[in-house]
């Protein structure tokens, strides 16, 4: 069985969130995912996220490609969880390429791209640009 780990913060959840969970899903039997615990996001995007922790994992959890969800505590713990999980391969947006190679000695590292024309935060300026018309 080959299982696959990536982490996100997936706040706002939308169609590119859904899509490399899907590609991720590909790459082997089970998917694991890390989503960034609230104080983690503010410390790495320098803002809120839109819905907690809890409820992030909940949204995840629920899709059908996913398997195993927890909370991310910290960028620094990755190899730890890799570890815990078993993963043997994985996966990040290509927005991190050559990050996480350095798991290689562990795990295979796949960088998927990203899904054209979509993010977390052009989904929230633009929620954001409607409610101050």
């Amino acid at each position: 069985m080959t299982t696959v780990i990536t982490f996100g913060t997936f706040d706002v959840l939308h169609v590119g969130h859904l899509r490399i969970l899907e590609r991720s899903r590909a790459l082997g039997d089970r998917l694991v995912v890390g989503v960034s615990s609230d104080a983690l996001n503010l410390s790495k995007k320098n803002r809120q996220a839109v819905f907690s922790e809890d409820e992030r994992c909940e949204l995840v959890a629920s899709l059908r490609v996913v398997d195993e969800v927890f909370v991310e505590e910290s960028l620094e713990q990755k190899r730890e969880y890799i570890l815990r999980f078993g993963a043997d391969v994985l996966v990040m947006g290509d927005d991190w390429a050559g990050r996480f190679d350095e798991f290689n000695d562990v795990c295979r590292v796949e960088y998927l791209p990203r899904t054209p024309s979509i993010s977390t935060t052009a989904v929230i300026e633009h929620i954001s640009g409607m409610s101050a018309s």
